[in-house]
């Protein structure tokens, strides 16, 4: 194992064989975020048809809009079970078949009863994928390219944003009764796709070591290493992090069960009883979750047509066409995020993400402001003030904040509470998005749609602090050594320090030693 005061530069570099094929895993995975992008970017358009046809009120479609976030927390929350269960990769086919079922629903949906059970069976879907995909990224990638490579995430995400805004625009001069039907159903499509390519990924190597399949673990790391050796070495690191002694070795060995319940123990460690070190790690991942949502990203995605309605373009098709000029650019910033996040670091992303979209949403906010005020009045400065704005608020969110998320929640967390640490943490971003969603039209007639962006504003100020403050940078750092940066320490010290009244205790610490 590394130790504490290896340089970053030393990261071994993989043969492009190998990089390929880790590549290729991590593309797959990331697929399963392509069902959320999807369902965002099209409701934004296909929202305006089906309050229409539907004859539905602002209320209905808020709720509608963001119902979706609030019925993921399900699937999100047995994601980490399920995952540890049955495996990272069946759960991705498992997250296909719900949004396959949602998407059907929604398109032959008569009514709004139907609507919305269609929404609930792809929001677990949805749960399930955008927990399944990072974790298994960051476990199957190396500590040089983790972050390119769990980035494809935010990728397949703004992938299918964009697919969801060229959806409306495609399907928009069909009949109103059949035009979101279409938007909505075709989004059965990628979970069919997704399902075949999944079932001939490798399972991730660190779950197939915490079920003691330590040959199969070392047949997978072999195809994502350099060599044998670091294969080996890998594997010994893994071992220690799941808790297995060193001198239990084979091809299928029985991993040592903590006395309580290993379910149990695991929510101990993470929620209930965390050591300072472990409390700290949450604290950082709930925090990216949480402000990725309140600095409005999905406010501004699902709500674009309104928002550019508002700033004084018209008609549906140029609504359209904005939200997907919208969509390109998000996607190919993303792309760009992906070279930098393993070049230039976490952190400094995360602050220049953060600091732009501080001003991008205080521009849009003045922009809206104005054209408010002014109702008798175009004022072309004031619409060109607020496309530019929005266009700068994604670009910036998708530099940073977007893929930094996936990346970093992921690999700061030990390896036995990683699945339920990023689901407990992508739980309650999902509930900050369902709650935004279903307040923002409510909230922009309160206090106008500038004093909204205004209020976000505030907000991403807060999130700038904190990410400066309690954030340190973890690029070039493999997986299992990620607990040094916290406090964390080889001999679990720190952890029988904190917790020396438990009957458990030295396996605790023994677990917390193995991720320094």
């Amino acid at each position: 194992m590394a130790s504490d005061g290896l340089p970053e530069a030393v990261a071994p570099k993989m043969k492009k064989s190998n990089m390929k094929y880790a590549s290729t895993c991590a593309v797959v995975a990331s697929m399963a975020s392509i069902v959320l992008g999807y369902d965002t970017g099209v409701m934004s358009g296909a929202s305006l048809y089906i309050q229409k046809d539907l004859e539905i009120t602002d209320v209905q479609v808020e709720i509608l809009m963001g119902i979706l976030s609030i019925y993921s927390i399900i699937g999100t929350l047995a994601a980490g079970r399920t995952s540890d269960w049955i495996g990272r990769r069946f759960t991705a086919i498992f997250a296909a078949f719900f949004f396959f079922a949602g998407a059907l629903l929604m398109g032959f949906a008569s009514g709004y009863t139907m609507l919305m059970l269609g929404r609930f069976v792809a929001g677990i879907g949805v749960g399930y994928a955008i927990v399944i995909a990072p974790v298994y990224t960051a476990e199957i990638a190396p500590a040089s390219a983790r972050g390119f490579l769990v980035s494809f995430t935010e990728v397949f995400i703004n992938i299918g944003i964009l697919l969801g805004y060229v959806s409306n625009y495609a399907f928009a001069g069909l009949p109103l009764h059949l035009g979101w039907r279409f938007m909505l159903g075709i989004g059965a499509v990628p979970s069919v796709v997704l399902a075949l390519l999944v079932s001939g990924m490798p399972e991730s190597p660190r779950w197939l070591v915490m079920k003691g399949r330590l040959a199969d673990a070392r047949v997978v790391l072999e195809k994502i290493t350099d060599t044998s050796e670091e294969a080996e070495e890998r594997l010994a690191d893994i071992k220690t992090a799941a808790g297995i002694p060193d001198d239990l070795d084979g091809d299928v060995v029985v991993v040592p069960r903590k006395r309580g319940g290993e379910e149990k123990q695991v929510w101990r460690e993470l929620i209930l009883s965390p050591t300072p070190s472990m409390r700290r790690i949450l604290v950082a991942a709930l925090g990216v979750f949480l402000f990725q949502q309140l600095t409005g990203s999905d406010s501004v995605v699902l709500y674009s047509p309104r928002v550019f309605e508002s700033a004084g373009l018209t008609g549906d098709h140029q609504l359209l066409a904005a939200t997907c000029a919208m969509g390109v650019v998000k996607t190919l910033v993303i792309l760009v995020a992906m070279f930098l996040l393993d070049r230039v670091g976490r952190r400094p992303l995360l602050l220049c993400s953060t600091g732009g979209m501080i001003v991008s949403l205080v521009g849009l906010a003045t922009g809206l402001t104005v054209v408010d005020q002014n109702p008798d009045a175009r004022i072309p400065w004031a619409v060109g003030l607020c496309v530019a704005s929005v266009l700068a608020y994604v670009s910036f969110f998708s530099i940073g904040l977007g893929p930094v998320l996936g990346v970093y929640t992921t690999e700061i967390f030990p390896l036995r509470v990683r699945a339920l640490g990023f689901a407990v943490g992508e739980a309650g971003n999902r509930l900050v998005s369902g709650a935004m969603s279903m307040t923002f039209l409510s909230l922009s007639s309160a206090i106008t749609l500038g004093g909204t962006f205004f209020l976000y504003a505030g907000i991403a100020v807060l999130a700038w602090v904190f990410f400066f403050t309690y954030l340190p940078e973890t690029r070039g750092r493999t997986l299992e050594e990620m607990g040094s940066l916290f406090g964390m320490t080889n001999t679990g010290a720190e952890a029988e320090d904190a917790a020396p009244a438990t009957q458990d205790a030295s396996c605790t610490a023994r677990l917390l030693g193995a991720s320094p």
